[in-house]
């Protein structure tokens, strides 16, 4: 099992070795509230306050907080249902919410049947913290990234075994394709920050989310840390500078007339 100490490392590692702009976030999902760590904020109790789950990601990548969550918590419809708090209402499985962005009602009832939901009443909570801090061993990580980083670390995922990633990509609930997939069935997920994350949680227009299960993250970052010692780290993959390009003529003639190197023989 992997020791918190290098879960923590790997946190730091991902942070600096692919130059992340936020911390990659530790997420556990959680049997009881006797299973919340030590110093973990709980909005309601705490601060009588409550949030969307995707802005909790955020304070945990941007601010390093270290938050549980409860039904009591949530101020957003979709991760309620999706993680189990609840029980489906039959308007959301006849495709009422969907009906705003699926035209077809069918389609929107059939997409409400067919989306990723934990076992209702299994993980009541579930805590969210930077992965370099954690004092808990996490279910996934979550790494918000641009295209680029997401490459890298699609091009480290592959590096042992050939994995690849295959994902579905909804433009809604990231908080739900980011978090159910890779628990219940051991996957990574790509997903596009949806417009909640974007309006309430201040997720960039260049971000994109990759999530690792832990039964991946060893091989991620055998990927990560193979690619350092071959000299192939993230910052070597650049715009390559290539000297001496070929000229258009009229530059040649120019560089002739002013006396300057022309092409090489």
């Amino acid at each position: 099992m992997t020791t918190l100490a290098t879960l923590n490392k790997y946190g730091v590692d991902l942070e600096q070795m692919m130059c992340l702009r936020t911390y990659p976030i530790a997420i556990k999902m959680l049997k009881d509230e006797a299973e919340i760590p030590e110093g973990a904020i709980r909005p309601k109790k705490d601060r009588d306050e409550h949030y969307a789950v995707c802005q909790v990601f955020s304070l945990a990548r941007r601010q390093g907080m270290t938050v549980a969550m409860f039904l009591e918590d949530h101020w957003c419809f979709e991760p309620i249902i999706s993680y189990g708090l609840v029980e489906p209402p039959e308007d959301y499985l006849e495709g009422f919410t969907n009906s705003f962005f699926i035209a077809d009602k069918e389609a929107a009832a059939k997409h409400g049947r067919e989306m990723s939901r934990l076992p209702v009443g299994e993980y009541p909570g579930m805590v969210i913290g930077p992965l370099k801090d954690a004092d808990f061993e996490p279910d996934l990580v979550m790494i918000y990234c641009t295209p680029a980083q997401l490459r890298h670390l699609l091009l480290a995922l592959r590096y042992l075994h050939g994995t690849t990633v295959t994902s579905t990509l909804d433009p809604i609930g990231s908080c739900v394709h980011t978090v159910v997939p890779p628990f219940l069935d051991g996957i990574c997920m790509v997903a596009v920050p949806d417009p909640g994350d974007y309006e309430r949680a201040g997720a960039g227009d260049d971000e994109i989310v990759l999530s690792v299960p832990k039964n991946m993250l060893q091989e991620l970052m055998d990927g990560i840390y193979h690619f350092e010692e071959i000299g192939m780290p993230f910052r070597k993959f650049r715009l390559s500078m290539c000297p001496d390009f070929k000229q258009p003529f009229f530059y040649e003639d120019y560089f002739k007339k002013w006396g300057l190197d022309g092409p090489k023989k």
